[in-house]
């Protein structure tokens, strides 16, 4: 299978999923579709376990690696300002394909049955709920905002320790270092889960489920592709000065695990690497791509809540004002934080749409082809947290430019291993 491009074994079993997908919906296979289901749901699972580690040590550690960064404040600052005009900016998107194609308007949906989903968010539980009640809840509960936090406050408290330290941050390297070894793994089966994730969403969801969505669906993957092809590249060519085409190529990997996998998180390990593939110096890589994996959120946070709250006003018949669209934006860019990463955007467009004041039923009108949606959303998520490092550090003139121009020239799966942590006191190794 090694002498197979890993992107060729993604694109085969997308391929022969939707193909047993058809297959067992066709024919009412269901014990198909059911095994279909197991192994997407086991390949998912499998992700999702390494979720809580992974997060903390790599926070921490990108945290401390500050420490051997120059102007470490200033890049930190502005990653975090092009997090916002690239969250601004995709909103908009988003805003303007639901005013031109009003999705909700016509539609014909039974919303005296809809229900609020269980997990609901208000500004109120995003604020309360960053800080956990104790430290093991947070991990026992997969709590990734609240890891989030107590990661950047431990993080933080080391980098300020100094040598003394030192022991913990090594500990929290080598933890991180076998997590992402492991993970490697679970990517490697990446093609199966393929195959069972794609194969169950073809035998689940009939054309008699989407048709009364389908302007909506197609309005989220229409918003996705015109940020992912059009609005990257332009800022590509505009504040980086770079060719968007080797940014494709070198970030593809990512971008196609994450369209399948559904999981920012557990994509990290290949974004990180693509992103340092990319030119991306490995010190400001390991901060930036971790923190953008919590909190950037251009699919789940930016383009779906915008035209799923247009959505969901038409079908209940609310107007929306000049107001309301400042708010959807007010709180894409500021409440990205919410999804952190993991896969769906409920608690996202709860948030939006309490905000709003919308019923948070609307929500429920939507769950049934969420993992449909999920998919182009978090491809573009991840699009966004390789692209913001990448051009931050072509601005700040640190981009290995030859190594950005021979990106992808080999496969990265099988060329590659996750990096190992840097040490603050050894060079960071020359980039391939």
């Amino acid at each position: 299978m090694r002498k197979i491009p890993f992107s060729v074994q993604i694109l085969a079993g997308l391929v022969l999923g939707a193909a047993l997908g058809f297959l067992a919906r066709a024919n009412d296979l269901s014990w198909l579709a059911g095994t279909l289901d197991t192994v997407g749901d086991l390949f998912v699972q499998l992700l999702k376990l390494a979720v809580p580690p992974l997060v903390f040590t790599a926070i921490v550690v990108s945290v401390v690696s500050l420490r051997g960064v120059t102007n470490a404040a200033r890049l930190a600052g502005k990653t975090l300002l092009w997090f916002g005009v690239t969250a601004l900016i995709a909103v908009g998107v988003g805003i303007g394909l639901g005013l031109l194609t009003n999705p909700g308007r016509g539609v014909s949906l039974d919303t005296a049955a809809a229900t609020a989903p269980q997990r609901t968010g208000s500004w109120t539980d995003f604020l309360t709920g960053i800080v956990p009640t104790n430290p093991v809840g947070a991990f026992v509960e997969n709590n990734v905002l609240q890891i989030v936090f107590l990661a950047l406050v431990v993080g933080a408290a080391a980098l300020l320790a100094g040598e003394v330290a030192e022991p913990f941050v090594a500990v929290n390297r080598s933890l991180l270092a076998i997590v992402q070894k492991a993970l490697w793994w679970v990517i490697r089966l990446a093609p199966l889960g393929t195959l069972g994730l794609i194969g169950n969403a073809v035998a689940s969801y009939g054309w008699d489920l989407l048709a009364p969505l389908a302007t909506f669906t197609t309005a989220v993957y229409v918003g996705c592709a015109i940020v992912l092809f059009v609005v990257y590249p332009a800022l590509l060519v505009t504040a980086g000065r770079l060719n968007p085409l080797r940014f494709f190529v070198g970030a593809w990997p990512a971008i196609q695990l994450a369209f399948v996998s559904r999981s920012s998180v557990g994509t990290m390990p290949v974004t990180q690497r693509s992103v340092e593939r990319l030119g991306v110096p490995r010190e400001y890589a390991s901060f930036a791509v971790p923190f953008g994996a919590t909190t950037k959120m251009d699919g789940c946070a930016a383009i779906y809540p915008a035209l799923a709250a247009i959505f969901v006003a038409q079908v209940f018949g609310v107007h929306l004002g000049v107001t309301d669209y400042l708010l959807i934006a007010f709180v894409s860019v500021v409440g990205s934080a919410a999804t952190a990463g993991l896969t769906g955007a409920i608690v996202m467009l709860t948030l939006t749409l309490s905000t709003l004041g919308l019923p948070l039923a609307g929500a429920g009108l939507l769950l049934a082809i969420d993992p449909i949606l999920d998919m182009i959303r978090t491809a573009t998520n991840v699009a966004g947290q390789a692209l913001v490092p990448t051009i931050v550090a072509a601005r700040e003139g640190t981009l290995d430019r030859a190594a950005y121009d021979s990106a992808g020239r080999r496969d990265l799966i099988d060329a590659d291993e996750p990096a190992r942590p840097t040490r603050q006191d050894e060079p960071a190794p020359a980039l391939a």
